[in-house]
């Protein structure tokens, strides 16, 4: 995959831009440029119509005739290739960068240096979409969405916050006291006020959340559920919260498509935790919530799923509440819910499963508390958290408890991932299956008769991976009825 294009937002007030071509597209090219202050010099043997009346109004230079490499030679600083003769293109890229200016060849990503992206412009507001030159029309869809999203107002916010900029930055020196007095302004009665045309008690309301911010600093925690791993599957309060962000403490598993959508400039700390290698400790996950919500930050405690199911989240809002730390609480989509979906695995069936057990096996203690002659009745599904490391266990107590050996069961590797795998098979060959597979944490075990419905309804990723064939697992005439029997 080629590298990203760096996003850049050129100053070219009063500074010389050459256009390459006289056409319609060269005209366009040069009304964007004016727009921007440029001085734009077009070079070519005849100008467009409208070229011309710039050139009479003064507002262009012409190099009249065929390209010359010479016209880069005088304080040039861009350069646009706008003619319909490619060879003259492949001159002019050739000739910019042989003297390390950038060049923008139309309707040639190859070729150029830089790219024009399509803009949304709001006043001081732009905001600039790129398909690195190579969707054009893909760019302005996109624009043509976030047209509808931000309207004037935000212009107008724009606006203001630049005209009050140097009064911001003395009442609030810190940059993380800015961010929340932004987000006040974002999301209280600020753009209303400027949609109805009321400029002076939107002035008003600025400088009152600027008083009222500089007044009290305090910070906060934010628990935040990530999910499984699928970006898509966050919640709008869960975006909301990552992209308000001044500390974000992060689980291990928590995905980087996830972070990605994380504000970029936060300040990122791995806080996880894994049986097999290092694990931050709980009380010092505590300690930094605690530290950063006291230094007026607003933290995002991200973890992995959903943080009131094994996630600890209960004992972390108990700490933050004994220390007087401000605090909310985003769900997330659990493991459960999101791997088996993936899966396609309905949780609960009426022909096979009326009860649904979310159980943890994350180490000897935990498996020696469970009541596992209830785990082993029947017309229920089973899922264990955290279990890969202890299979065999979990299969001697099922077994021992009266589970069936050719109860189903599915192991589902990285669910929602893109790299997601299903394993399939009946109890008696749980470990072993999974040994022979390399199954591999993360992964979620199912238990159940409709854990072999993934044989039929997988739609995510590759089709489940079989221990044996299904029907061996379920020909058994004296084992409990499964899937099978039922239909």
């Amino acid at each position: 995959m080629d590298a990203p294009l760096f996003p850049l937002f050129a100053d070219l007030k009063g500074r010389a831009v050459l256009v390459v071509g006289g056409g319609a597209v060269a005209e366009r090219k040069t009304e964007a440029l004016l727009h921007a202050g440029a001085l734009p010099r077009v070079g070519a043997p005849r100008l467009s119509a409208g070229l011309l009346a710039r050139l009479e109004a003064g507002q262009l230079q012409w190099l009249q005739g065929e390209f010359d490499a010479q016209w880069l030679d005088t304080d040039i600083w861009l350069v646009i290739a706008a003619t319909d003769d490619p060879a003259i293109n492949r001159d002019v890229a050739a000739a910019a960068q042989a003297r390390h200016l950038f060049a923008n060849v139309v309707d040639d990503a190859q070729l150029s240096a830089f790219h024009v992206p399509a803009v949304v412009e709001r006043g001081p507001l732009q905001i600039a979409i790129s398909s690195g030159g190579g969707a054009p029309m893909v760019a302005r869809h996109v624009r043509g969405r976030i047209e509808s999203l931000f309207d004037q107002a935000w212009g107008d916010l724009a606006d203001l916050v630049t005209r009050k900029r140097s009064l911001i930055r003395a009442q609030l020196p810190d940059l993380a006291a800015r961010r929340r007095f932004f987000d006040r302004l974002v999301e209280g009665p600020m753009l209303g006020l400027l949609r109805r045309r009321q400029s002076v008690d939107a002035q008003c309301q600025l400088l009152q959340d600027l008083r009222e911010e500089a007044a009290t600093p305090i910070g906060s925690v934010v628990l935040v559920g990530a999910g499984s791993g699928d970006p898509g599957l966050l919640t709008l309060n869960a975006l909301r919260a990552l992209n308000q962000a001044d500390v974000i403490l992060h689980d291990r598993l928590v995905s980087a498509e996830v972070l990605q959508l994380a504000r970029r400039d936060a300040d990122y700390i791995e806080v996880g935790k894994s049986a097999q290698g290092h694990s931050t400790a709980q009380d010092h996950i505590h300690a930094l919530m605690l530290a950063h919500a006291r230094a007026g930050k607003r933290v995002v405690r991200l973890k992995g799923g959903d943080a009131f199911v094994f996630g600890r989240g209960g004992e972390e809002l108990q700490f933050l509440r004994t220390h007087g730390v401000p605090y909310e609480v985003v769900p997330g989509i659990t493991a459960a819910l999101a791997c088996a979906a993936y899966a396609g695995i309905p949780l609960t069936h009426r022909n096979h499963a009326q009860q649904l057990r979310l159980v943890t096996a994350h180490c000897k203690d935990s498996l020696d508390t469970l009541d596992w002659p209830e785990l082993a009745q029947p017309r229920q599904t089973l899922v264990f958290y955290m279990g890969v490391a202890a299979l065999a266990q979990i299969r001697k107590r099922l077994l021992g408890a009266g589970l069936p050996a050719n109860t189903p069961f599915a192991l589902i590797e990285n669910g929602s991932r893109a790299n997601q795998r299903v394993v399939r098979g009946p109890l008696q060959q749980l470990p072993d299956t999974a040994a022979q597979h390399q199954v591999q944490s993360p992964a979620l075990l199912i238990l159940g008769d409709v854990a072999a419905l993934a044989d039929e309804l997988h739609w995510f990723g590759t089709p489940p991976l079989l221990a044996t064939p299904p029907a061996s697992s379920l020909s058994a005439k004296t084992a409990a009825p499964t899937l099978a029997d039922a239909a």
